[in-house]
């Protein structure tokens, strides 16, 4: 379990070179001075912001293949979290950062032209004016309810598509609401930097009705 911020760095610093730990230190930097203008996250959590926001980011990386090819499409990615960690860390992928929120957008696309993160692409929309594309990842960190969100993003799945989704402690109680076909195709999964949180993991079968 990640304890504190060097714990934290130490545990991110494994998984990416060093180009892309400099980029997340900027990050880091920029979203606690962008916090003073608009709430991008709880301010209470930048004290803690590579425990609770990067390394909390970069440990859905632990869950897919290091050679996974196609798009990481990012749900309500807000301040670019885990979304732009990820591009920072894996910057051949391609990421899609999906936000609707005007002022997010822009500071989605700041970072995005700041950090050179050109394979990285801010989606300023509503998910549902989104095109539909076939995703290799579905994240979301803050989305929507579960039921909502598989039934929003199943378009964009395919039986290769992997969902990573992290829960906080509602992450057992969610997964309940699934209708049962649908619960047996996720599991959680224990979060590392947070022992009472979890992260719901799972393929969405083709066809596979989210509602009870």
């Amino acid at each position: 379990m990640i304890r504190g911020e060097d714990t934290a760095k130490a545990f991110v610093a494994e998984r990416c070179d060093t180009e892309a730990f400099d980029k997340l230190e900027r990050f880091v930097a920029a979203l606690r001075e962008e916090n003073s203008s608009q709430n991008l996250v709880a301010n209470p959590t930048l004290d803690i912001a590579w425990q609770r926001h990067i390394a909390d980011s970069a440990q859905l990386l632990d869950h897919v293949s290091h050679e996974t090819k196609g798009i990481w499409l990012d749900l309500g990615t807000g301040a670019g979290l885990p979304g732009v960690v990820i591009s920072i860390m894996r910057p051949k992928w391609p990421v899609v950062l999906v936000e609707s929120r005007r002022k997010r957008i822009e500071w989605l696309e700041r970072m995005r032209h700041e950090l050179m993160l050109p394979k990285c692409e801010v989606a300023g929309m509503r998910l549902e004016l989104l095109e539909t594309v076939p995703v290799a990842v579905i994240s979301a960190r803050a989305f929507a309810p579960l039921p909502r969100l598989l039934d929003l993003s199943a378009r964009f799945s395919t039986a290769k598509t992997t969902f990573l989704l992290p829960k906080g402690r509602s992450a057992a109680q969610e997964l309940e609401t699934l209708p049962k076909k649908v619960q047996k195709m996720f599991h959680v999964e224990q979060s590392q930097t947070d022992d009472e949180a979890g992260i719901l993991i799972g393929k969405l079968a083709k066809g596979a009705r989210t509602k009870t």
